[in-house]
């Protein structure tokens, strides 16, 4: 029997973006391939003291990553950039395979970004490229993003779509009826979209005075859930997001804001949705987001009207699985193909059975999560065949799906240390 892959797997939080990129994937293949790989789960690998924030121990063992044949991180560390980017160097002197994945652009981060000052005064977008040019393997979620970033990259990039747990019961729920001449419109979104639902500001009021509030409902999703009082900045970020939905609206309002809910229950929100919709300015950083809305909703049948921006037009084909409107013509695009499907729902519930029907071959991540176990596989070997062939020979071809590891302890230079 062949050695197992041994995987550590180091998360850098525990939000939405950590599950669809390392947490599910992980979880998923321990699961489905029991037999050929091994996860161990360590959120600090360099063991810092988390109150304190201190630095490795010099008798620190480094155990787990010692274990790995692989070490794979993502994102920025809640410990920091530096912490991210040691965790790698650390795993490069020990000679394992080193896997980075971020599912945002670091490296451009636009400037009405909430989190853009602490971006740049720790340097994040020069520790991300450092690490870009210093691991084995970048993974990133799409076309666009990889073409950004390529240039930093000096190992393997590689686009890993991000999948779907189809299987989980949040995704096999019953889809609440649609009422009778009435569409129920959903925007389903996180903390970091101040300048993206700026460009919806007045729509729902236009088309209201279209169509009439009595046949469309406005849904709202993902206010954080706090206790009274005990508000923080995030409900200050809803509190402005509701300010320009309810741009122009008089009397009775036919909008609701929902709650958010956990990443592992986040299909319920999509049982109350005819039509899922995505606002998006057009800038470097949103060019580079997943589609994850768009297979998210799609499960339960429901098209994807989006601001063509990122790669929403792999998968969106206007009047078949969606529409995409054009950034540079928005409110009265939106206007117009809004109302067509309001007053057309056969149309869309043609629209989403063929998104549907895409998403469920493609997305699902019990259908293609070994190909991430068939890359590890080939990305080891191209390695140690690299280095063994610096050293003026070839390595014999692997055998019995063994996972060779190089033992060759490598120095990285810290940009940051100039």
């Amino acid at each position: 029997m062949a050695e197992k892959l041994k995987i550590l797997a180091c998360p850098s939080n525990h939000g939405g973006c950590a599950y669809y990129r390392i947490l599910l994937p992980m979880e998923k293949l321990a699961e489905l391939y029991p037999d050929d790989v091994e996860i161990r789960w360590d959120d600090n690998p360099l063991g810092w003291d988390a109150s304190a924030r201190t630095e490795t121990p010099p008798d620190f063992e480094h155990e787990n990553i010692k274990w790995a044949d692989v070490v794979f991180t993502q994102n920025i560390h809640n410990f920091g950039g530096m912490y991210t980017a040691q965790i790698l160097q650390k795993a490069h002197e020990f000679g394992k395979f080193t896997h980075f994945d971020t599912d945002d652009l670091l490296t451009d981060l636009y400037s009405g970004h909430r989190l853009f000052k602490v971006y740049k005064e720790q340097q994040l977008d020069e520790v991300t490229k450092y690490i870009y040019s210093n691991v084995d393997l970048v993974t990133v979620t799409q076309r666009k993003f990889a073409e950004y970033i390529q240039e930093f990259v000096r190992g393997a990039l590689v686009i890993i779509k991000n999948t779907i747990d189809y299987s989980l019961p949040h995704w096999n729920m019953p889809k609440n009826p649609k009422p009778k001449k009435l569409t129920r419109m959903g925007w389903v979104g996180g903390i970091h979209h101040d300048v993206d639902v700026k460009h919806f500001a007045g729509i729902p009021y236009l088309v209201n005075q279209k169509v009439g509030k009595e046949r469309v409902h406005w849904g709202f999703y993902g206010r954080p859930q706090q206790e009274p009082g005990k508000e923080d900045w995030q409900s200050d970020v809803w509190d402005g997001y509701e300010r320009v939905f309810k741009t122009g609206f008089k009397g009775h309002s036919n909008y609701r804001i929902y709650p958010a809910m956990a990443p592992n229950q986040y299909g319920a929100m999509y049982t109350n949705i005819d039509i899922n919709l995505a606002v998006l300015d057009d800038n470097a950083f949103n060019q580079s987001k997943s589609e994850i809305k768009a297979i998210e909703g799609a499960r339960y049948g429901i098209p994807l009207i989006a601001t063509d921006v990122g790669c929403y037009d792999e998968l969106i084909v206007n009047g078949e699985t969606g529409y995409l409107i054009d950034p540079k013509n928005s409110k009265q695009e939106w206007l117009r193909v809004l109302t067509k499907c309001i007053k057309d729902p056969q149309h869309v519930a043609e629209m989403g059975r063929n998104l549907k029907l895409l998403c469920d071959d493609l997305y699902d991540i019990n259908k293609v999560i070994g190909g991430r176990l068939d890359l590890y596989r080939e990305l080891i070997g191209m390695k140690a065949d690299a280095l063994k062939a610096s050293k003026g020979y070839m390595a014999p071809p692997l055998t019995g799906g063994g996972f060779p590891t190089t033992g060759t302890e490598v120095t990285l230079e810290n940009p940051l240390e100039k």
